[in-house]
């Protein structure tokens, strides 16, 4: 469910969801009321009570509901994979479009879990809890050089590091002042490299205006993070993993490519530029 603007046919209870969701990532659960939530999806304030009993109760929705979502995707793509290696690839695939396109939700569970109930903390932490345990197990039979008794605290020190890695993904994106901004001030105006870098590097329009600014457009930016965390596994396994690594990374490669094609060619770039 990526935090994208409310459109009319989406059921009004996830569009409280999302809004609230971006307005608590934005400015803080607690600088956050009822009010402006429901003008932000053309409701009043109470009339979120229809569907809601309160903010505390639209934070733990969101919160626990992530963290079973994560799991439940988890299980079910770990399931139904040809192997422990494909298993791993895609839940990796799953936690990158989740930190790319959920990223509200990351920055609410980073500052505002402190804000949650004794009892939906505990739940969440859990459920957290079962899904580092998917994934251990997941790498452990993917790499058997972390399978061995003793390389149990490796492993999850891996899996953890990687998390850190692919949750940090919305400390790298920024919003750029739309073209409707005021213009600034002189000594505000950023350097040539800094304009230069944003706009090689921008993405789509922002919910606010602005422009999402990243690293590389979004399947680059996917496929990337993708190669890291099976580096940070194989690292963890030592040098006799980077053969598998590499054939993993390589195989990844390939199945992003088709949309790397697509996404360069939905820019516009010439089709020099988008052959391989």
């Amino acid at each position: 469910m990526p935090n994208s603007p409310v459109a009319s046919v989406t059921p009004r209870r996830d569009q409280i969801r999302r809004e609230a969701a971006r307005l608590f990532a934005a400015r803080g659960f607690l600088g956050v009321g009822v009010d402006e939530i429901g003008k932000a999806v053309g409701i009043s304030g109470p009339g979120l009570y229809r569907h809601f009993p309160g903010k505390d109760a639209m934070l733990a929705d969101l919160l626990i509901g992530i963290s079973e979502r994560l799991l439940d995707e988890g299980r079910r793509r770990s399931a139904t994979a040809a192997g422990p290696a494909a298993a791993l690839n895609a839940l990796i695939s799953g936690h990158v479009d989740f930190a790319l396109d959920d990223s509200d939700l990351i920055t609410l569970h980073d500052r505002e879990l402190l804000h949650l109930k004794e009892e939906d903390r505990r739940r969440v932490r859990r459920l957290q809890r079962e899904y580092v345990e998917l994934w251990v197990a997941t790498v452990r039979a993917a790499f058997p050089a972390l399978a061995a008794p003793t390389a149990g605290p490796a492993a999850r020190a891996a899996v953890h590091a990687v998390f850190g890695l692919l949750n940090s993904t919305p400390h790298s994106l920024g919003v750029r002042p739309s073209a409707q901004a005021q213009p600034q001030a002189p000594s505000e105006v950023p350097s040539l490299t800094a304009t230069a870098s944003a706009v090689a590097t921008a993405t789509p329009t922002d919910r606010d205006g602005g422009s999402r600014i990243g690293l590389l457009p979004r399947g680059e930016m996917a496929t990337l993070l993708h190669r890291l965390a099976q580096g940070a596994f194989a690292a963890a396994a030592g040098p006799d993993s980077q053969q598998v690594e590499q054939a993993q990374a390589a195989q990844q490669a390939e199945q992003a490519e088709p949309a790397r094609h697509a996404e360069r060619a939905g820019r516009g770039e010439p089709a020099e530029q988008i052959a391989p």
